[in-house]
């Protein structure tokens, strides 16, 4: 048996996941210019993805499902590798002009993880949208 959630359902949804990407990202990110770039992410999932999705007369219950898939593999990619990727980010805003070296585990960690939520997000679509 199929269990559709109603647009409503996604909303809460959303809103619940936007709560936990604001606080992961505030966790995870070690400097205020940095916070500042993840948190921009969510608003401009509200502000471009909803009115572009009524224009081209998607489902908003889709593009919900797709707003917190999107913003919980930001949290899935980045949580288990925070620690690197923060002392990455402080590294780079500190030295500009040099190019801090990606770190390889973390590299693949993202990779890795991303392509397994993007085989979720696709295997799980006819169960939840």
């Amino acid at each position: 048996m199929h269990a559709h959630l109603t647009t409503d359902d996604w909303g809460l949804i959303a809103g619940a996941v936007t709560v936990v990407y604001m606080a992961a990202m505030y966790w995870c990110m070690p400097t205020p210019k940095a916070k500042r770039r993840m948190f921009i992410a969510p608003l401009a999932g509200w502000v471009f993805l909803l009115p572009n999705a009524t224009i081209k007369a998607y489902s908003v219950s889709h593009t919900l499902y797709f707003y917190s898939c999107g913003l919980m593999m930001f949290v899935i990619m980045l949580m288990p590798v925070a620690k690197r990727v923060a002392a990455d980010i402080a590294e780079q805003e500190e030295k500009p002009w040099d190019k801090v070296p990606l770190n390889t585990f973390s590299l693949y960690w993202m990779a890795g993880s991303a392509a397994g939520c993007v085989a979720g997000v696709v295997y799980l679509w006819p169960f939840l949208a």
